[in-house]
């Protein structure tokens, strides 16, 4: 069991994994590359996520890639759509965003994870993706918040006073599904590997 006590090992640069990532995922991979540089300024990038999901608009499928990157200060999401020719534009075209968001800005990093038969866990634990199930990532650095209200009630169930409304705020900035039936074992592990390194890089 690793040593929580001792210090964090130095990661090496996975820019070329990110680049080879991008370039099998075959979505406009010198947009994506290009965008991504942008934010990523040069700075070595210690762990990614990359995920390529289609969209389906009637009868059209449009893709749609969102990575995740981790540079040593900052937390780098980008992501690429497609779109279909419009009144403005003659043609397809991609639209790119990136956000570079500081290490001390990132208050929340939570996994859920689904584990199928979680009895037989043990044996595959030193390979997590391959018990398959998802994992579902979000991250929340105080751009958005979400407020989800209900109305309040109390315990007699003759009531019926108003009693207002009770809720909780929760940050929510982006939430990324992953699973093993759609991403494979390996974006499963690759979700969970970067979670760690996000958890360990946002707590120093």
């Amino acid at each position: 069991m690793r040593d929580l006590n001792a210090p964090v090992p130095e990661l090496a640069d996975a820019s070329p994994e990110l680049r080879d990532a991008i370039d099998r995922c075959g979505y406009y991979p010198d947009v994506v590359a290009d965008s991504l540089a942008v934010a990523i300024a040069g700075e070595p990038i210690r762990a990614f996520v990359l995920q390529h999901e289609p969209t389906f608009d009637r009868d059209e499928v449009r893709r749609h890639i969102t990575i995740l990157a981790l540079t040593p200060s900052r937390l780098i999401v980008g992501h690429t759509d497609e779109h279909a020719a419009d009144d403005l534009i003659q043609a397809p075209y991609a639209s790119t965003s990136t956000e570079a968001i500081p290490l001390d800005r990132v208050n929340a990093v939570v996994v859920n994870r689904v584990v199928p038969n979680p009895a037989g866990y043990a044996s595959v634990r030193k390979d997590p993706g391959s018990a398959g199930g998802e994992v579902v990532l979000t991250i929340g650095w105080g751009m958005v918040n979400r407020i989800d209200l209900e109305p309040a009630v109390c315990a007699d169930p003759n009531c019926e006073a108003d009693h207002g409304y009770t809720g909780s705020v929760a940050a929510d900035d982006i939430s990324l599904r992953i699973s093993a039936a759609a991403d494979g074992p390996a974006g499963i592990q690759q979700v969970l590997d970067f979670a760690a390194a996000l958890s360990s890089a946002t707590s120093r």
